[in-house]
């Protein structure tokens, strides 16, 4: 995995060009993530997968923490046709799932 993939996704985040779908906010609410939690997760993680199946575009799974650097958070995402980051779905990750 390129360091250029979440350098690009980082950049989208600092510019505020991103979009969250009706689910990463409906995921967020029930997880007790905040947006800052989400933007935080994504500037201080990593890319740990890229899914390449879907034929919209390639979808990254960024493992990072969120803004108490303590909460683990997963974020799904992909860059949407217009250029801007689509963030997909948003999770609490559980040491289950680990």
């Amino acid at each position: 995995m390129s360091n250029n993939d979440i350098d690009r996704i980082r950049q989208k985040i600092r510019l505020q060009q991103y979009d969250m779908s009706a689910h990463a906010m409906e995921e967020m609410a029930e997880d007790y993530l905040t947006i800052i939690d989400v933007e935080t997760a994504i500037l201080n993680g990593r890319v740990v997968r890229i899914e390449k199946d879907d034929p919209r575009g390639s979808k990254y799974i960024i493992a990072g923490t969120a803004v108490n650097l303590q909460t683990p958070v997963g974020v799904v995402g992909r860059f949407a046709t217009s250029g801007r980051y689509l963030i997909i779905t948003v999770y609490e990750i559980t040491k289950l799932e680990g």
